[in-house]
Formats: C-alpha cells, sequence, structure tokens
C-alpha cells in the first residue's frame, strides 16, 4: 500500500521559491506564477485525469455488475486497505453508505484475528493497494475466495499478486506521487479516491438514486431535512392545544393564547367534533381590538376574533412546502398554519417558529 517506488532528482529550487512539481509546469499558462502549490494541484489534477485514460472500461463494467449484485442481493460492500489506503478506503465506504448501498471498512488486521466473521459469501470486496502485495490483505484474499465473496482489487500495479487473486482489476496506477522524493502517497491516493467516487457516482446513475433517496440516508443534513420533514413532525399536537368554541369570550381567549405559550389557539365547530372553524392567532387579536371600539371589548367572543376557515395544510405536506406557504402567502402574513385531516379534523398547529428552528430556509431548497 506504499508509494510507487523509484527514484527521480529533486527538482532545483527557482529563485522565487518554486519548484518543477515533477515536471508539470508546461501544464501552467505562461503568464500565471508558477508557485509550488499550484503545480502539485496540476499535478494531482493530471495524475487522475490520466487515471481516467488507464482504466478498462469491461472491468469498470464488471466492477459495477458486482455492486448490483450486491445490492441486489441485500449484502454488504467491503472495503478494506492498510495505511494511506486504510484512510481511503474508509471514505469510500461511507460514500456508498450514503447512497444506499450497505458498505464497511474491514481493518485487515483485524479481519485475520475474527473480524472477517462479517463478511458473507454474497459480500463484495474492495480491496485497496498502490503496491498490490500488501501482505495483510495477501492472508485474507483464499479466506475471501472460500467464501464465495466477489473481489475488487483497486491497484497501482495490475500485474501484481493482489490483482491476480480478484474477480475485477482497476488500475489505479500513476506515473509519480507528487511528493518531491517521489515516496509519500499523494497521487495515488488521490487516483484512488477518486476512482471510488466515480464508481459510485455511475452505480447511483445505474440504480436511478434519488434525491429523496439521498434524502433518507442524511436526515440531519440541509436536504435531508427538505426532503423528509413533514408538518407531523414539526407540529405542536392537538393533544397540547384546548379547543375553543365561537362563544368564548374575550377574556377567556387572551387565557388560552398565554396559557398554551404557542402563540394561536383554535376554534372548534359546534357540532362537537375535533373539526376546526377558525384560528385566533396574537395578530388576530390585536387587529380586533384596533378594529372594535374599547367600550364593546367586554362583549368579543372567539367569533368576532378568529380567521374563519384559514388555510391548511395535510399532515404529510412536506415542511419546506409550509415553510414556502408561509412565506409567499400575499394575502397577510402567516405564522401558524393548523395541520388537518381531509374532513377538516384538528391535528396540530405548525408554527414558523419551529420551521426555522428545524434549519429550514426556502433560499436553499
Amino acid at each position: 500500500s506504499g508509494a510507487v517506488s523509484g527514484g527521480g532528482k529533486r527538482s532545483k529550487k527557482k529563485k522565487d521559491g518554486s519548484g518543477d512539481a515533477g515536471g508539470f509546469a508546461g501544464l501552467l499558462p505562461a503568464n500565471e506564477r508558477e508557485t509550488a502549490l499550484t503545480l502539485s494541484r496540476v499535478a494531482m489534477a493530471a495524475a487522475i485525469a490520466a487515471s481516467a485514460q488507464r482504466l478498462d472500461t469491461n472491468q469498470v463494467e464488471a466492477a459495477l455488475q458486482l455492486l448490483d449484485r450486491s445490492a441486489d442481493g441485500r449484502a454488504k460492500l467491503v472495503i478494506t486497505g492498510v495505511g494511506k489506503s486504510g484512510i481511503v478506503a474508509r471514505k469510500i465506504a461511507a460514500t456508498f453508505s450514503s447512497i444506499g448501498l450497505m458498505a464497511i471498512y474491514l481493518n485487515p488486521l483485524d479481519a485475520l484475528h475474527g473480524d472477517l466473521g462479517v463478511v458473507a459469501p454474497d459480500d463484495v470486496a474492495l480491496l485497496l493497494s498502490n503496491s498490490g502485495e500488501t501482505q495483510e490483505l495477501l492472508e485474507i484474499l483464499p479466506h475471501l475466495k472460500r467464501r464465495g465473496t466477489g473481489r475488487i482489487a483497486l491497484v497501482g500495479r495490475v500485474e501484481s499478486s493482489l490483482a491476480r487473486g480478484c474477480d475485477v482489476v482497476l488500475d489505479g496506477s500513476v506515473d509519480r506521487e507528487v511528493c518531491p522524493l517521489n515516496l509519500a502517497p499523494t497521487a495515488s491516493t488521490a487516483v484512488a479516491m477518486a476512482i471510488g467516487d466515480a464508481l459510485a457516482a455511475v452505480w447511483m446513475e445505474r440504480r436511478g438514486i434519488s434525491p429523496q433517496d439521498f434524502a433518507l440516508n442524511h436526515p440531519a443534513g440541509s436536504l435531508g431535512k427538505q426532503l423528509t420533514l413533514t408538518a407531523a413532525d414539526l407540529m405542536v399536537p392537538v393533544a397540547r392545544l384546548a379547543p375553543l368554541r365561537a362563544g368564548t369570550p374575550l377574556p377567556e381567549v387572551i387565557a388560552h393564547l398565554t396559557a398554551d405559550g404557542v402563540g394561536a389557539c383554535w376554534v372548534a365547530r359546534e357540532d362537537g367534533a375535533d373539526r376546526l372553524h377558525g384560528l385566533i392567532t396574537d395578530g388576530d387579536l390585536r387587529r380586533a381590538l384596533q378594529t372594535h371600539g374599547a367600550e364593546t371589548w367586554s362583549r368579543l367572543t372567539a367569533a368576532d376574533l378568529m380567521t374563519a376557515d384559514p388555510i391548511t395544510i395535510g399532515e404529510e405536506t412536506l415542511a419546506i412546502e409550509a415553510l414556502a406557504q408561509m412565506e409567499r402567502n400575499r394575502r397577510k402574513a402567516i405564522g401558524v398554519l393548523p395541520v388537518v385531516t381531509g374532513e377538516q379534523t384538528m391535528l396540530g398547529l405548525l408554527r414558523l417558529h419551529d420551521l426555522v428552528q428545524a434549519g429550514l430556509t426556502t433560499a436553499a431548497s
């Protein structure tokens, strides 16, 4: 799993402090300052681009078919490697898990001491090694074969021992490392990471993974919240909201608004069912008091204060859609939406405050 071995003279330092970063200076425009960092980045990109030309399309297709087999059989993708390749393996495993293919990283040393038990015959193993001669991987290879586990080698030498022991071989070789000593794994790890990410991207396309599918594995992310959180998830449930009647006097209305701490209360129909008749918010109360003279306040009831037949939403309405409805309503500002069934049975109240507190914003949708 070490770097591709090889010599090569160290580049001479120029007067401005930059080097030739492995001879890639010619890739930069003549008018661009040739800093060492810029040259290293260009060298890394060139290594990734070159790897795309080296990959055998038949081997790539075979790898994708193994991944499909794993997904269809509800099996796992087991990814393993040592050292820097192990770090890359962990990242690739995390990527595949996030897009819906169950994937785990398996430490090869631990595998030889019992953890090999997590590998099933229907699983697929992806083994990373730049040299293709990593001893720990070679030791677990025969055990994978005996189980009938599909094996994909991602290696820097396609004629290596590891490659010969696998069903599929992906060429991750590089001409040289970006490291000026041509020793530290730099270009080789970048190429391995890029191939792993590319496999994941193509597999997603083949399987028709949608944003909704992706969001299921990212519930705490911005996209996940937008595509999974519903009104029912964030609403104040009706059990916490005592209903008012149309004839409820003003003092009781104020007491309900204060006691619930929701900033709104709902008015039930007179037929006795928990069906919505109207909604009273703090704003409705203020507007009613401004409209009616102070001498009439003692006679005001919930019917005088409420918004009859307010805008409502269903419990399965996405929270982000509810937020958009609140923000884009032109009739008046909406801070609370009743959540009801198709028969207008009251389920709860969804507040703008709760949507914002959940991290939702229409600007990101």
